[in-house]
Order: structure tokens, then C-alpha cells, then sequence
């Protein structure tokens, strides 16, 4: 396997990889929080909203967002790569 096509391998392993993780944080933007998360805990009253991916200035979904953008440059980077790594000069 040659440099770019390596390359190019890789670039789409990262996108695919943003798409995914982006995608699912975009869905659970999307979703309601439970509202009682602690009844069903015996130990204390945690809720699975209270825990933050990024920072609570950028909520999940926006940051699903970001990462699905980042994965089609990133897939547009790696087709560029392979395109340009195929030419003779």
C-alpha cells in the first residue's frame, strides 16, 4: 500500500469516526433528559444530563454538529489526497 492511499485510509477512518460520535451527541441533544434519573439509582440522585461531553457553553448537539462538519471536510481532505496522490508527474 502506498503513501497516499495509506494516507487517504486514514483521513477516512478519522471521518467516519467524527460522523459517528458527532451523530450520536446531535441525537442525544435531540432527546429529552429523564426526569427523575435518581429514582432509579439507590445510591444518590445523579442525573445523565448533569454530566457535560465539551462545556455547558457548548451543548451536545451543537458539538454533534461541529464533529459531522468536521467529518465531511475531513472526508473531502482524504478524496483530495487520494485524487491528487494517483497523478504521475
Amino acid at each position: 500500500m502506498s503513501a497516499p492511499a495509506r494516507g487517504s485510509v486514514v483521513l477516512y477512518t478519522v471521518s467516519a469516526t467524527c460522523a459517528v460520535i458527532g451523530a450520536l451527541l446531535w441525537l442525544r441533544g435531540q432527546a429529552d433528559p429523564p426526569r427523575v434519573y435518581g429514582a432509579y439509582l439507590a445510591a444518590d440522585s445523579y442525573t445523565a444530563s448533569a454530566w457535560r461531553v465539551w462545556s455547558p457553553a457548548v451543548p451536545d448537539q451543537r458539538l454533534g454538529l461541529y464533529l459531522v462538519v468536521a467529518a465531511v471536510v475531513t472526508a473531502a481532505v482524504a478524496r483530495w489526497f487520494s485524487v491528487r496522490g494517483g497523478r504521475q508527474l
